[in-house]
């Protein structure tokens, strides 16, 4: 079992920054993939971005690249979404998940265990 605890959402303006935080704790941090989604209220979940277990390769969702980073510090068993250049549409509730499989995916049913999420609401 993993736990997965996010932190360091809120309100900000348009072109504001955020950094997120998802802390896990369980079995060893560093043999799950990772990736971050986002819901927005009456859409489904989607994919905002992944990175393997190592951390060496990342994806992410077309509409977030150029401003979003994920990233990992396994000594620390957290994982990073530096959030940069913020929009209105970037208004969600942000996951994080594991994957128990050294490779990131992008679909969210793939992914073993979820945090509870944190809301990030960007004002225009």
């Amino acid at each position: 079992q993993v736990q997965l605890v996010e932190s360091g959402g809120g309100l900000v303006q348009a072109g504001g920054s955020l950094r997120l935080s998802c802390a896990a704790s369980g079995r060893t941090f560093s043999l799950y993939a990772m990736g971050w989604f986002r819901q927005a209220p009456g859409k489904e979940r989607e994919f905002v971005a992944a990175g393997t277990w190592s951390g060496g390769v990342t994806n992410y969702a077309d509409s977030v690249k150029g401003r979003f980073t994920i990233s990992r510090d396994n000594a620390k068993d957290t994982v990073y979404l530096q959030m940069n250049s913020l929009k209105p549409e970037d208004t969600a509730v942000y996951y994080c998940a594991a994957r128990s499989y050294s490779s990131s995916s992008y679909q969210p049913y793939e992914y073993d265990y979820w945090g509870q999420g944190t809301q990030v609401t960007v004002s225009s």
